[in-house]
């Protein structure tokens, strides 16, 4: 198979993208444009971990997730839609096994849980946890906003990130797919915590605050449980507000999607510094490291840009047009 790069977008009033879109990665890095499906806001994709099946949230008022095949040339095919119990659904994660899928509703400040059969299609929701609470800043915390739901490696527990709440909730997920509360760590007030994500080989984990500008190492002291360590700012930009998007973690280096400062943000793990600030588009949402090339969303610019991670921040912008992308997931 090809090496192809799936991209999800805004459609409608939320943005200019029609929905899917299958572009083709070549040796040296560069991506055409493959194929498209149109779908309703799929901002966030997962792949099924042994299955050619992709996952899509639409994130509309509604709230839906919506499965896909695809094949060797990227076509994608619907095999069904569910609803997700809650408004806006904005991260997707499927467990080791396969089995599962958990689902964050934004706006609804839910946790939805749903079952896969052993073709990767959805077969029922087995569960749906209502948080409740608020925070300190009344524009964004004023009501619980699950943002990502994280499975442990055995996927066992399932971490809520609650950005509304300044929260983790963690729960055990039974071999039946249903949930039950397990440990529930607070974060600094005003955090906004949107994404957790683990270091391998370590009891230390990474939250990204999209509300403080913040990324926050915290260590899992047992299962699902986290303590705060420190609190380091997301880049070395003073542009505010700055309104952080996306980790992610490689080797001895993270890097962090910055939308403000428009910049990706390398950091040296080990000594738990920002290393430089890399310009990447305009509103940089999610993005993607492959083969020392990060594919970054810029959401406003209309466009993936793509740049060779290099440790002077100042490599050069490629730029592929494509309609209000949110997230790059390569295959």
């Amino acid at each position: 198979m090809a090496e192809l790069v799936f991209v999800g977008c805004y459609t409608g009033e939320a943005g200019n993208g029609t929905g899917i879109t299958t572009f083709s990665r070549s040796a040296t890095g560069s991506l055409t444009e493959v194929a498209s499906l149109p779908l309703e806001s799929p901002s966030w994709l997962v792949r099924h971990p042994s299955l050619p099946v992709l996952y899509a949230v639409n994130e509309t008022a509604a709230g839906s997730v919506t499965a896909l095949s695809f094949d060797d040339s990227g076509k994608l095919s619907v095999l069904g839609t569910a609803e997700t119990g809650g408004a806006h659904p904005c991260h997707l994660a499927v467990t080791a096994d396969g089995r599962f899928l958990l689902c964050a509703n934004y706006t609804g400040g839910s946790l939805a849980v749903f079952s896969l059969s052993p073709s990767g299609s959805i077969e029922a929701r087995t569960a749906l946890v209502q948080h409740e609470g608020s925070g300190p800043d009344t524009d964004r915390q004023e009501a619980a906003h699950v943002h990502m739901a994280v499975p442990s490696a055995d996927g066992t527990v399932v971490s809520a990130v609650d950005l509304g709440t300044d929260e983790i909730r963690s729960y055990t997920l039974a071999p039946d797919g249903s949930v039950e509360l397990l440990a529930v760590s607070a974060l600094p007030p005003g955090t906004g915590p949107r994404q957790l994500v683990r270091r391998p080989g370590t009891d230390l984990a990474y939250v990204v605050g999209e509300l403080a500008g913040t990324v926050v190492t915290v260590r899992e002291s047992s299962p699902g449980a986290f303590d705060v360590v420190s609190v380091t700012p997301s880049t070395l930009s003073p542009v505010t507000p700055n309104l952080v998007a996306h980790l992610e973690l490689t080797g001895t280096r993270m890097y962090v999607s910055n939308r403000g400062p428009d910049c990706v943000t390398e950091f040296a793990l080990d000594d738990a510094a920002a290393v430089t600030d890399q310009p990447c588009g305009a509103n940089p949402r999610h993005f993607a490291l492959v083969d020392g090339t990060c594919y970054v969303a810029a959401q406003s610019a209309d466009a993936i840009t793509a740049f060779r991670l290099t440790a002077s921040g100042d490599a050069e912008l490629t730029s592929y047009p494509t309609g209000s992308p949110t997230f790059v997931l390569p295959v």
